[in-house]
């Protein structure tokens, strides 16, 4: 059986983690639900500032369902091109915005199961919208907080849903609106895919990651996770 941190040692990571970033949020630009809704299906297998780029311009001319269908597929096509898979995404984005105007009165839904129905929209999506438009306690498992989770021992999990079930057993409950994002910016920042940066990392003392890359703890709690790398 994979090794897994105990309940102690995980409420002390996000403690941890909770103490050098105290006011986590997302980093895609978003002004409403439906602007955030329509950033979290682009960000699949995007960047966040990629998305940001191509969405600063299209929000301004659309940035509710009725206006994002005015624009068309087209419309969005030529503002999203330097996003992966923007033809499909475009697709979709008109497809749930109609559906927002068809079911939904134009809002976006609180309900998973609402949000889950909507073209382009999967667990991730709709967990995201969940825990930043309507504060519920979701974690929507990414590549980085898939990595991070399993290597810090907060999940060993082989899938998404393993990862995801298995985080909202271990965190606290006074942590679990946060997790997310600080998995996320942890993985992005910090734990890097290829070449993760323990001499820097803020909780290499609780991380159960064998093959770590540094010869000794840090000496002194470091900055916040990525503090250097990105602006508010």
């Amino acid at each position: 059986m994979a090794k897994r941190l105990t309940k102690a040692k995980a409420e002390a990571l996000y403690a941890r983690l909770a103490e050098l970033e105290p006011d986590p949020r997302t980093e895609l630009a978003y002004t409403n639900p439906y602007t955030l809704l329509v950033a979290v299906v682009l960000s699949a297998q995007a960047t966040d500032k990629g998305v940001n780029r191509a969405t600063g311009p299209l929000f301004k001319l659309a940035d509710t369902p009725r206006k994002m269908l005015a624009l068309g597929e087209a419309g969005v096509a030529d503002h999203i091109k330097t996003i992966g898979l923007w033809r499909n995404k475009a697709k979709n984005v008109i497809a749930l915005s109609q559906a927002l105007l068809d079911q939904h009165g134009g809002e976006v839904p609180r309900e998973r199961a609402a949000l889950e129905a909507l073209p382009g929209v999967g667990r991730k999506t709709a967990n995201v919208v969940l825990m930043e438009i309507f504060g519920e306690g979701t974690i929507a498992v990414d590549t980085h907080v898939f990595r991070v989770a399993n290597r810090t021992g907060l999940a060993a999990g082989k899938t998404p849903a393993e990862v995801e079930a298995q985080l909202m057993r271990i965190t606290p409950q006074k942590y679990l609106h946060g997790a997310h994002h600080w998995l996320i910016l942890h993985g992005r920042y910090t734990c890097l895919a290829r070449k993760p940066e323990c001499p820097r990392c803020a909780i290499s003392d609780l991380c159960l990651y064998t093959p770590k890359t540094r010869a000794i703890a840090p000496t002194k709690r470091p900055a916040p996770s990525g503090a250097k790398s990105r602006k508010r």
